[in-house]
This record gives C-alpha cells, structure tokens and sequence, in this order.
C-alpha cells in the first residue's frame, strides 16, 4: 500500500481559536470548532483514499488534546442553558434507584457472598458473612476506597480462592482495561506485597490456593500469553506456560464448576481451540483437547470423567457431544444433543446431577434443564411474549437449585431460584424501583418489519399503555447487529423518563445478531454486512409507515459496533431521522482495518473481513462511515467518545465529527463529547454515568422541543 502525507493548509479556527492553541469557547458564541486539514491519502488496489484529519490521532500531542478541549466547550456552549435540565434529568433517573441496597447473596462452600451500594457512593462494596445471613458481616473490598484520587476505576477480576482465605481482584484506573492485579489476604486482610501490572484481568486459581494463571496482551490489547504464578515470588519469575502466536487468536481462561479442571481457551471470531490441566496440579502441563480447524467453534464443560463439548461441528446451531477427558480430540466425540435448525445452543451450566442448557427459539431466550441420571428433561417457562433472563452466579456443584434473572421491557430485573428436581421457583429479589413505578402502566409487543430482500425482521417496542399510533409520539430506535451478540429486551430504570414523556422505545433485532441463530449472525457479517444497516433502515420505516412516530420524531441510537451501523444508515438515509445519538461509534473502519498496531485490528478479520484482500476492501470501503459521508443535511447529532478507549479509539468518532462539519448542509446540532478520563464504557461511577445518560436524554428533549 502506497502512503503519502501531505498539508493542504490550515484553517482559522471558528471564534478566533488558532491551531497553535484553542482557547476557551464562549457560551454567546455557538460557532464550532474547525479541524485544520493536514491530509494523508493511502492508495489500495488502484483506488486512493483521502484522510484530511489522520493527525488526530495521537493523544500524546498537545494540539489534540485541545482540539478536544475545544469540542467539549463547544458542545457545551450550545447546551448551555439546559443545565437545569440536566440537573432534574439526573435526579429523576436517581430518584428511581434504590441507593443503599445490597445485592442476593450467592452461596458457595460455607460463605455467602454479596455485594451492597451506600447512599452517595460511587462504587460497590464487597462483603460475605460466613454460615448464615445473620453472621457478622466481613467487607472483602470496599471499591470507593480504591476509586479515592482517580477520576476512573474499575473492578475487573474479583476471584477468591477455593478455600475462601484469599481474594485476586485487578483494577483499572484510567479505562483502558488494562489492568493491575494483585491479592488480598482475606484471613489477615494484608495484600501480598506483589502486583502484576498491565495485565487483561483474566485469571483462575488451582486448588492448592497459592497458584494461578493469568493472561496478559500484546501492544495490539489482545490476549496472547498465559502466566503461573506463585503467591510470594517476583512476578518477573512466573512461567510462561502459553502463548499465541498466530494474531487471529486470543486466550481465555476459565476453571469448570466441578473444580477439578482448569481451562485455556484461544478462540478467533470463526475457531476455537481448547487446553486443560488438572487444578490439583499447579506445575502441571497443558493437554489439548482438540487442535483447531478453521471454522469449528467448540466449548467444553466438565461432568465426572466426561468432557461436554457444546459444537458447531455439522451444526451451524450448535449440538452437545461428549467425551472421555482421558481421550478428548474430536475423533471421539459421540452425540448427546443433535443438531436443530430452530434451536440454537448458546451455552451450558453443568451441576453434578443436572444439566442447564441456555438455548434461542424464535428469536426468544429459552432454558431447559436435563436429569443426568433419569434422562428426563423439561423447559423453564417465562410469562410475558417479550423478555429476556441470564443465568446468574452458579457457583455451586452439588445442589439443585438454578438461579436465574428474568427481566423483560416492563418488568425489571427479577432474580430466581429454580428447584431442578421439585420444578418449583422462588423470587428471591425483585429490582425495587422508587418513584412510583408501576409495570400496569406499560405495555410491551413485538412486531416484524420486512427487510429488502424479504427478510422479517423483529422489532421489540415498549410504551405506555393508551399510546395511540396516530404517528406524533417521539420513537427512540436502537440497535447493534454484530458479533452474533442478541440484543435481547431488557428493563431500564433510566428509559422511563423517555416513556413518561410519551416516547415509544424500540430495539431493531437486525442481522449481524444472534437473536434468530447463526444463521442471522452469518447473514450480517463480511460480505453480507450491508445486510445489517438495511434491516434498521427497514425497521424504521416500518414504524413511521404504521404510525408509531414519524421522521421528524424518530431518535436513533447504537454504540461501538451499534455506531458503526448508525453512521452507516446516517451515509444511506440522512432523512430517515430526526436525531442520532452515536456512542463510542466504530466509524473509520477502513483505516483502523488496514493498520495491524491498532488493538483488536487483526483479530477482527473474521467479522468484517480482511481490507488487504480486494473483494473485503471494495465491499468495506463501500460502507465503511467516515469514508463515505457526503454532502447531505444530516440530523441533529450527539457523537461520544472516551479519550481511553481501547475497542474503539478516540480519534474514530473525532474525524468522523470533523468531516461531517464540512460535509453537513443542513442547520442541525452536530456535537462531540468526548469522556477525557474514561474509555469504552463511559464514567465508571453510577452517578456519573447516570450523568451522563441524563445529558444525552437532555439532547433529544431539546432537539425535539420537548423541555419544558
């Protein structure tokens, strides 16, 4: 690939900002800030492509730095006059959670672990009391006080020893998830006196309570090597025990529910290879399972002396086969669940006398349970047409209770336990939201739009009960289509001031997903990708034309992979909306896709294909968001972004803002909020991040003229 850079000139920075140093914007003055044009053009395949604002990648440098600065008074000037509103946004939403709460503690060994919130706190705190819920409490890791002196933190891994006496937890204090471990002494409460630095938070112990593994990533954030380490030794001493070379894979590590093994997966988007060591032998070695084979995905549980190996090996919906650990390649895999082209197998939960399948039916979450020694089998059943559940902490072997969370639009987050052998099922919690919340009040449907090609395409909606569908009512549309991942309903404390304001709430079940099996996933991925964007841009125009909203109504939303779709849609259809809101977008795909150090680059050739190989770079070069904005009159448009971000860097959403300012010809909002102290997922804190959910509710109100 031939690369040339060049400057094409610098611009006057609007309000009289110069490159050499942006200075502070006035709120009476609501020009914005304009990029200056220092142009790289990058030649592919006989095409050349033009980045006129490639220098803003590099947060090293000062005059990014305040480019940023001066896109965050921006935004803040032309919100000015809405921090009242704000402020009320914010309390409402808070208003509705309970602040001082504790979560349903989890029962494993003797101990029951659980964590609570205080009133005013950013963070958890983490507890367990020892034989019953009347003991004496014992704090295990109280987060505000590892919060104290940073703007950001997060928990990652939070693992305690098999015989409860110690705690691994590993932090982030920037939002860059890379993270520092370290390990508590739950007897004493001392931290041994080693910390590992720079680490993925990935780690499990061995049964000796002294020994773990633990994974680290290369420069590109990927997870490529697995350590041993002793407690009390020099972590620059620990043994390297694996490592993956090969830049399409990344290792994982996991410990199987009977205890008795320990697990290192190396998966890419498309192959999956798994090694295992006995947790009762800390210097043991790695035994494979099964090499990989390109395109069979495979995951594996532990029963007795028995491997389950849940597959896509001649079932793209997954089947369940099971084999001796002594003898574990593929060659002896013999069948327990076959292939079902309605149901796909997502996962497992494998208790010593039963088995917990999480499947997918009709677009919809379905669980069902398997006796080992009867055989019999039975279904979990849910109440409402439109819901979703995750199993919960399962940490128990020998017992017959399932404990799940069920939630669906209207009802909030409900956790259960389900007795496997009595089939009987007790609440033990329903998420308490204040402020008169009542579920009465809302109804909920799913209803299928017809995509271009045919396809129906399922759309879950949610709004008071008497909405008339006479096409006035604000419509908030939201979607992701990627990675297989299932945009499942859930419930939101916060959603209900958008729908006590008369706002239909809707989630686009597109292609790219995993709601309706791999075969929808496989049908919005590498050249099938353009499939994704349709398929919203069919659900929208399914709810205006049956009056639901209207255009000049309708809000549109995606993050991450879900702004990836939403500066696409935007490119194809700058009329379908009135606003969009673009979190943390993945808009530059075909520079980010061709540059190898960029984290998570190469191992992503699976999902959107390989930009090097001519047929993936035409088709992604056709889509791709900030190579393809045109001159057009773009809606009202919140772009956010995290100085730290990892998956998506800052810089992504950065251009594509720029470049839409000389491309808008339209008169709409056009702000960039870049979080200068977080990363992918936004403000660590609970308040903070309510903030700013509060701040983007705001946004739309305010473009729609709906505040007060």
């Amino acid at each position: 690939m031939k690369r040339t850079l060049f400057t094409i000139g610098f611009c006057l920075v609007a309000l009289g900002l110069v490159l050499a140093g942006y200075s502070p914007v006035e709120a009476t003055d609501l020009e914005p800030p304009v990029a200056k044009i220092e142009a790289r053009v990058d030649t592919l395949f006989g095409t050349e492509m033009l980045d006129n604002y490639f220098w803003l990648r590099g947060k090293e440098k000062p005059e990014v730095i305040q480019y940023l600065e001066a896109e965050n008074a921006y935004t803040e000037a032309v919100m000015s006059g809405t921090e009242v509103a704000q402020e009320e946004m914010f309390q409402e939403i808070k208003g509705r959670i309970k602040e001082t709460d504790l979560s349903v503690p989890v029962r494993r060994g003797d101990y029951y672990y659980y964590y609570r919130n205080e009133e005013g706190k950013q963070y958890r705190i983490y507890c367990r009391k020892k034989g019953n819920l009347e003991a004496e409490e014992e704090v295990l890791l109280n987060v505000n006080q590892l919060a104290e002196g940073h703007d950001f933190m997060s928990l990652g891994t939070y693992v305690i020893s098999p015989d409860h006496s110690l705690l691994a937890y590993a932090t982030d204090t920037l939002g860059s998830e890379r993270y520092t471990l370290q390990v508590k002494n739950l007897v004493s409460g001392e931290l041994y006196p080693e910390t590992i630095s720079n680490t993925t938070g990935d780690l499990v112990w061995f049964n000796d309570n002294k020994t773990f593994l633990y994974s680290m990533p290369d420069d590109a954030w990927r997870p490529y090597q697995v350590y041993r380490h002793q407690l009390g030794s020099d972590p620059e001493d620990d043994e390297l025990v694996y490592q993956e070379d090969d830049e399409k894979y990344w290792t994982g590590l996991s410990r199987t529910k009977s205890g008795a093994y320990l697990l290192l997966g190396t998966e890419s988007k498309m192959t999956s290879e798994y090694r295992f060591l006995s947790a009762d032998e800390p210097d043991g070695a790695l035994r494979l399972i099964s090499p990989r084979e390109p395109g069979l995905e495979y995951s594996v549980y532990n029963h007795d002396d028995q491997f389950l190996i849940l597959t896509n090996y001649d079932a793209v919906n997954f089947r369940l086969m099971k084999t001796p650990v002594s003898t574990p390649s593929r060659e002896n895999w013999t069948e327990l669940i076959p292939h079902r082209i309605e149901v796909k197998l997502n996962g497992l939960d494998v208790f010593k006398d039963y088995m917990v399948i999480y499947q997918r039916e009709n677009g919809l979450p379905t669980l069902e349970v398997r006796d080992f020694t009867s055989g019999e089998k039975h279904t979990v059943t849910f109440p409402e047409p439109v819901y979703s559940y995750h199993g919960d902490a399962n940490p128990e072997f020998k017992t017959d209770l399932l404990r799940f969370t069920y939630m669906s639009l209207t009802t909030p987050n409900s956790v259960y336990d389900y007795n496997m052998k009595t089939r009987e099922r007790e609440l033990k919690k329903k998420r308490e939201v204040l402020g008169g919340f009542d579920s009465d009040n809302y109804e909920s449907e799913r209803v299928f739009a017809t995509a271009s090609d045919g396809t129906a395409v399922p759309i879950s909606l949610v709004y008071r009960k008497g909405t008339v569908k006479d096409g006035n009512h604000p419509l908030y549309l939201t979607g992701y289509g990627a990675y297989g991942m299932s945009y499942d309903p859930y419930f939101s404390t916060s959603r209900i001031s958008l729908l006590d304001r008369g706002f239909i709430y809707a989630i686009a079940h597109i292609r790219g997903g995993g709601e309706m099996g791999r075969p929808w996933y496989n049908d919005g991925k590498l050249l099938k990708k353009k499939n994704t964007f349709t398929d919203f841009i069919a659900c929208a125009d399914h709810l205006v034309a049956q009056k639901y909203t209207n255009r000049d109504k309708l809000v549109i939303n995606g993050g991450s992979a879900g702004g990836l779709l939403i500066g696409a849609v935007l490119n194809m259809r700058p009329d379908l909306c009135g606003v969009a809101i673009a979190d943390v977008p993945f808009v530059d795909l075909m520079n980010t896709m061709l540059d190898a150090s960029i984290p998570l680059t190469v191992v992503e050739y699976e999902e959107w294909g390989n930009p090097n190989e001519e047929e993936y770079f035409r088709y992604m070069l056709s889509y791709s968001p900030y190579d393809n904005v045109s001159k057009a009159a773009y809606p009202d448009l919140l772009i956010k972004a995290g100085l730290n971000d990892t998956r998506v860097q800052y810089w992504e959403p950065a251009k594509w803002t720029a470049k839409l300012r000389t491309m808008n010809t339209g008169n709409n909002r056009l702000l960039l909020k870049t979080n200068m102290g977080a990363g992918h997922g936004g403000a660590s804190g609970r308040y903070d991040f309510l903030k700013e959910v509060a701040f983007s509710y705001v946004f739309i109100l305010d473009c729609l003229d709906m505040l007060n």
